[in-house]
C-alpha cells in the first residue's frame, strides 16, 4: 500500500507561520514605502536596523497580547481585522513614544499615517491569504478514529471544537460488534476489515487510537495498526492529542494507570526555576501594591458610592499542600452575601454590587492579594485557591482534585485565561484539567504565555 499524505500544518507550525509572515509582510511594506523618495520616516537600511528590530518586537509582543496568534480567532476575518487594527494602533503609539530606539518624527506628519496604514494593510493582506488558503479544506488533517463506541461522542466533540483544521473523518470500532451493540451515528463508521483501504480512499494522514482497554482491541484491527506502524504511518494515542490540542489533561479518561499521565514538570523541582519564579512574584507583587496605592483614592470613592460597606474582604482558602490561609480581596458583593449559606458565584450574580462588577471585570479586586504573594502564601501564577467547603465537595466527586494543591495557588493561572468563572461541578472539572496541564508542563515559557493572556483578559475587560 502506497499512501500519499496530504499537506497539513500542525498547530505550532501555523502559529510560527503567522508570526513570521506578519513580520515579512510589514517589512516588505516598509521597503515599498522607501521606493518613494518623499517618505523618510523609517528607512530600510543598516543604519535603522535597531529601529526595525524594535518594530518587529512590538508587533510580536502586542500581536500576542491582542490575540493575533489565537488560531480560533485567526480563522475569522472580522475578528482578525479588529485585532490587527488594535495591535497596529498600540504598536505605532509605543513606537512613536520610544525615545532613541525609534526614528525621529518626520516634518510631514502624514508620513506616520502612511506608516500606520502600511502595517495594517500588509498584515491584513497576508491574513486574507491565510484564511482562504491555509485554513481551506485542502490543508485539513484527515483523521481516522479507532476506539470503543462509548468513548467516541465526547472525544469527537472536544477535538472538533479545538482546531478547525483537525477533521475526524470517521471511526472504526475496535471492539467486537454484534447486532445488539450500541451504534454511534454522529460520525461515519468504517468496517474493521476495510481498515487499510479506508486509509487509502479517504486520504487519512493520522490514526487516532481511543481505547480504554487496549486488550479489547480485536485482532484484525490490532494487526493493521502494527502494519501501519511498521510502514511509518502516524498513529497517536487520544490523551496525547487531547493535551496537545486542548492544552488540558483529560482526567475523565484516566483510569488506574493514572501515573502514566502525570509525569509532572521538572520545573516543580528545579531550584533555578523556583528561585526566578519567586523573584518574579516579589517584583510583580511590589509593583502591584504600588499601583494599588495610586488607585486607592478612586477605589475609595467608588466603594463609597457603589459598594456601601467595608472596602476589604477576607476569606479562608486552601493553599499549597492543602494548608488553609486567609485571602485578601476588595469586596465586590453586598455585605453578608452568604447569610443563606455558601453558594457558587454565578454569572450576573445579583449579590455583586455595581462597583463590584467593575472591580471584577477589570481584575482590580485582586490587588490586595499581592500581599498574600509577598507573604509566600500565593504566587502570581498558579491554580486559583478555592474555599475549603468547595474543596471538600469537589474532591469527593472529581478524581485527582487535591492534586492541584501540590504547588502554590496563584492570582492568575492557565485555567483563568482559558475558561470563564467556575460556577458548577462541570466548570470545576474543566478548570482542574487546565490546572493539571499547568502543573504538568510548568515552565518559563508557559508562565510568559499566561502573563500575556492575562493582560489580554484585562485589556478586553473579560474578568468576572
Amino acid at each position: 500500500m502506497k499512501h500519499k499524505k496530504g499537506i497539513h500544518f500542525e498547530v505550532s507550525e501555523r502559529k510560527i507561520l503567522l508570526r513570521i509572515m506578519d513580520l515579512v509582510m510589514v517589512f516588505f511594506a516598509i521597503y515599498a514605502l522607501n521606493l518613494y523618495p518623499e517618505f523618510e520616516y523609517i528607512q530600510f537600511d543598516n543604519e535603522n536596523l535597531v529601529s526595525l528590530i524594535l518594530l518587529g518586537v512590538y508587533i510580536t509582543v502586542f500581536g500576542t497580547i491582542f490575540e493575533l496568534y489565537d488560531l480560533q480567532k485567526a480563522s475569522k476575518i472580522d475578528t482578525t481585522f479588529r485585532n490587527i487594527v488594535i495591535t497596529t494602533s498600540t504598536v505605532v503609539l509605543f513606537y512613536l513614544l520610544t525615545p532613541i530606539l525609534s526614528p525621529y518624527l518626520p516634518e510631514e506628519r502624514i508620513q506616520i499615517v502612511y506608516f500606520y496604514l502600511a502595517i495594517i494593510l500588509s498584515i491584513l493582506l497576508w491574513r486574507f491569504i491565510y484564511i482562504n488558503l491555509i485554513e481551506s479544506p485542502r490543508f485539513y488533517k484527515r483523521v481516522l478514529l479507532v476506539g470503543e463506541v462509548s468513548n467516541i461522542d465526547g472525544l469527537v466533540n472536544a477535538l472538533n471544537a479545538s482546531d478547525p483544521n483537525y477533521k475526524i473523518i470517521g471511526f472504526i470500532n475496535s471492539e467486537e460488534s454484534t447486532s445488539e451493540s450500541v451504534k454511534f451515528k454522529g460520525l461515519k463508521e468504517f468496517e474493521a476489515k476495510d481498515f487499510l483501504d479506508t486509509i487509502e480512499k479517504e486520504r487519512i494522514s493520522e490514526v487516532l487510537v481511543a481505547s480504554f482497554n487496549t486488550e479489547a482491541i480485536i485482532a484484525e484491527v490490532y494487526h493493521d495498526l502494527i502494519l501501519l506502524l511498521e510502514r511509518g504511518f502516524k498513529i497517536r494515542e487520544y490523551t496525547q492529542v487531547y493535551e496537545e490540542l486542548l492544552h488540558k489533561v483529560p482526567i475523565q479518561f484516566v483510569g488506574k494507570d493514572f501515573y502514566k499521565y502525570f509525569p509532572f514538570s521538572r520545573s516543580n523541582e528545579n531550584k533555578l526555576y523556583i528561585f526566578f519564579h519567586r523573584a518574579f512574584d516579589i517584583v510583580v507583587a511590589v509593583l502591584g501594591l504600588l499601583f494599588g496605592l495610586l488607585l486607592l483614592p478612586i477605589i475609595l470613592l467608588g466603594n463609597l458610592l457603589g459598594n456601601y460597606g467595608p472596602l476589604f474582604y477576607s476569606q479562608e482558602r486552601v493553599g499549597r499542600n492543602s494548608k488553609p490561609f486567609r485571602i485578601l480581596k476588595l469586596r465586590t458583593m453586598i455585605v453578608n452575601a452568604e447569610k443563606d449559606g455558601v453558594k457558587w458565584a454565578q454569572k450576573n450574580d445579583k449579590r455583586v454590587t455595581a462597583f463590584g462588577k467593575f472591580l471584577r471585570r477589570s481584575r482590580l479586586d485582586e490587588i490586595p492579594q499581592f500581599y498574600n504573594v509577598l507573604k509566600g502564601e500565593m504566587s502570581i501564577i498558579g491554580p486559583r485557591p478555592e474555599r475549603p467547603f468547595f474543596v471538600n465537595e469537589l474532591s469527593r466527586i472529581i478524581p485527582f482534585y487535591e492534586t492541584r494543591h501540590i504547588i502554590k495557588p496563584g492570582l492568575t493561572g492557565w485555567a483563568q485565561v482559558n475558561t470563564r468563572y467556575g460556577s458548577s461541578i462541570d466548570d470545576s472539572l474543566t478548570k482542574l484539567q487546565y490546572d493539571l496541564y499547568y502543573i504538568k508542563h510548568r515552565s518559563v515559557f508557559l508562565d510568559f504565555s499566561i502573563t500575556i493572556k492575562t493582560l489580554s483578559t484585562i485589556l478586553y475587560y473579560r474578568g468576572q
